[in-house]
């Protein structure tokens, strides 16, 4: 393993220590704090409902970055997506590859490897990463509207590296029909 600086920026407010890049405030906190609380609140409301909470929440959470991000560094179109996927990589959560984007079909497909979830948990049997799903139709909505497009998009997990026999997961997003997100 091959160890570098963070490729993002970093600053802290040496007054208050609020840690942000491109103007974001962010946390920074250990995965097994972050995923040991997610575990607990999974087990507590079930992982079903849990992903239907975290799915809205995310969604929210990616159109707001996107918007900002777009207009810190004039990025549109796809360019937001790939800057999403590439900022999402470089703070720990995995990485994750657009395999295939057409933001006029409302598609798109995310190649995840090196997910903090499984690295946490391991080979679970099932998909666990659900909480990123929001993330991909929240992100595609955001550049959809902001090119004038009313289409609304759907994204799911179709496969994770904790799942037996798969060495990385998938998201799939397609165009929302009249189905409830």
């Amino acid at each position: 393993m091959t160890k570098m600086a963070p490729e993002l920026p970093i600053e802290v407010d040496s007054e208050t220590g609020v840690w942000t890049t491109d103007a974001l405030p962010m946390l920074y906190v250990p995965r097994h704090f972050f995923i040991n609380n997610h575990v607990a609140v999974e087990e507590a409301l079930g992982a079903e409902k849990y992903a239907e909470i975290l799915y809205h929440a995310g969604y929210k959470s990616a159109w707001h970055w996107c918007e900002k991000e777009a207009e810190c560094h004039g990025l549109e179109g796809v360019d937001v997506f790939e800057h999403y996927m590439k900022r999402l990589s470089q703070r720990g959560w995995g990485h994750f590859i657009t395999e295939a984007i057409d933001l006029d079909a409302g598609t798109c497909r995310v190649r995840l490897e090196h997910s903090a979830f499984v690295y946490q948990l391991g080979k679970v049997g099932r998909k666990i990463e659900y909480m990123f799903t929001g993330w991909f139709a929240g992100a595609m909505d955001q550049i959809l509207a902001a090119r004038g497009s009313d289409l609304r998009t759907v994204a799911e997990q179709t496969q994770s590296a904790a799942e037996e026999g798969c060495e990385v997961g998938y998201f799939e997003t397609q165009p929302l029909t009249g189905a409830a997100r």
